[in-house]
């Protein structure tokens, strides 16, 4: 077994530990892996020991990698900050947008995808911990970006992703993933055209996973874990 596979397995155990922690159902918790600058070797690895959930943060790298993995059977997600100009590039090779921020973004996701024929997948991305360092839109504003980005005819709206808290207390950690899962829930009770799928918390890295999990979570994102850090 490589060593890849090895540390694939050792997450999928810890996911699914803590999921039963709390008496929720491991299946119910899906494994992204965050590939970063990862060569596509090593990647296929990934594929081949099972992981079906791929995620990019960066535009060029995902254009560089796509066609090294395109013969090989998986779900590719863009989970970074998505600038206008890069959407072009990355639209026709994604399933799904995790980090819609603002109208401005979805409404260009929305021609897009339409030119395309197609309906893309987004979550709207909310900065729970209020830190400026982090993408996403005030927990106040989530509802109302929902609603905007439901009403838009090639968009299919899944749920809402965070980036947790930067911090070593436990307790603000958890705080900013459980305020994601409340705002899900206001939303989906909203009843909003287009909201009512809107069920996917996207929350949750390699060094705290367990927290997010226990707040809800229904897909984590991993990539430290099981690559190791980001290549220089």
């Amino acid at each position: 077994m490589s060593e890849i596979s090895q540390a694939l397995a050792a997450v999928r155990d810890r996911v699914a530990a803590a999921a039963r922690v709390v008496g929720r159902d491991p299946r119910e918790v899906r494994l992204l892996l965050a590939v970063k600058a990862q060569p596509a070797h090593l990647v296929r690895q990934a594929i081949g020991a099972g992981a079906e959930l791929l995620g990019h943060n960066r535009a060029q790298e995902l254009v560089e990698t796509a066609p090294e993995l395109a013969d090989l059977p998986h779900e590719m997600h863009f989970i970074g900050r998505l600038q206008s100009n890069k959407a072009t590039k990355v639209v026709p090779l994604v399933t799904c947008v995790q980090s819609v921020d603002g109208p401005a973004i979805a409404q260009r996701l929305d021609r897009l995808a339409g030119r395309a024929e197609r309906v893309l997948d987004v979550l709207v991305q909310v900065n729970t911990s209020g830190e400026p360092t982090k993408a996403g839109v005030a927990p106040e504003e989530a509802a109302g970006l929902a609603a905007a980005v439901g009403a838009l005819p090639h968009l299919r709206l899944r749920g809402l992703m965070t980036i947790g808290a930067n911090s070593t207390d436990v307790d603000v950690v958890r705080a900013s993933y459980e305020r994601l899962a409340l705002l899900r829930e206001e939303i989906l009770a909203g009843g909003a055209a287009g909201t009512g799928e809107a069920r996917e918390l996207s929350m949750g890295m390699s060094g705290d996973l367990e927290v997010a999990v226990a707040a809800g979570a229904t897909m984590v994102r991993v990539g430290t874990a099981v690559f190791g850090a980001r290549p220089a």
